[in-house]
């Protein structure tokens, strides 16, 4: 099986449609020998200050630049500080899943510096080492679709894009 994922479900469910992945299941289409999956935006990110241990605003301790950048679920702000979003983790852990169980991920984020960010951030985060080629499209009608389908290129070519 290859897995495709997408930066948002809209464009996952054009992909999915194209490539017969027609079988609705909780956070993916299937289908065709292919999953197709969605980021919906920025699942994981790295981690706030208060994940370096540094609390409150102090001039001082600017710029935070640790070590080790960390990277965790994309979280939402309390009254007792940052908490991971439920509904992230939940679509992480499909998509971990997902990678998991393929033998070719084909990145399909939108074309550009952010959507390679969103995969490589998600693709580091659930530690993955399935082979990954690149859809780059920049448009959803079928043909553009089904030529980026024909056109993968090694994901490699892309990082440096990423960094």
């Amino acid at each position: 099986m290859k897995t495709i994922i997408a930066e948002k479900p809209s464009v996952a469910r054009e992909i999915a449609r194209i490539v017969g992945a027609t079988k609705r299941e909780e956070g993916y289409f299937e289908g065709g020998g292919y999953a197709v999956t969605w980021a919906f935006g920025h699942l994981v990110q790295l981690a706030m200050p208060d994940g370096y241990g540094i609390r409150g605003f102090v001039r001082d301790n600017l710029p935070v630049i640790p070590d080790t950048f960390t990277l965790v679920p994309r979280q939402t702000k309390t009254e007792k500080g940052y908490k991971p979003d439920s509904g992230v983790a939940a679509q992480i852990k499909v998509i971990a899943t997902l990678f998991n169980r393929s033998e070719q991920i084909i990145v399909a984020t939108d074309a550009g510096r952010e959507g390679e960010l969103i995969f490589r951030y998600l693709y580091h985060y659930t530690g993955c080492t399935t082979p990954f080629v690149r859809l780059w499209i920049s448009s959803l009608t079928d043909k553009a679709i089904r030529d980026g389908l024909r056109n993968l290129e090694d994901g490699s070519r892309y990082d440096s894009l990423y960094l």
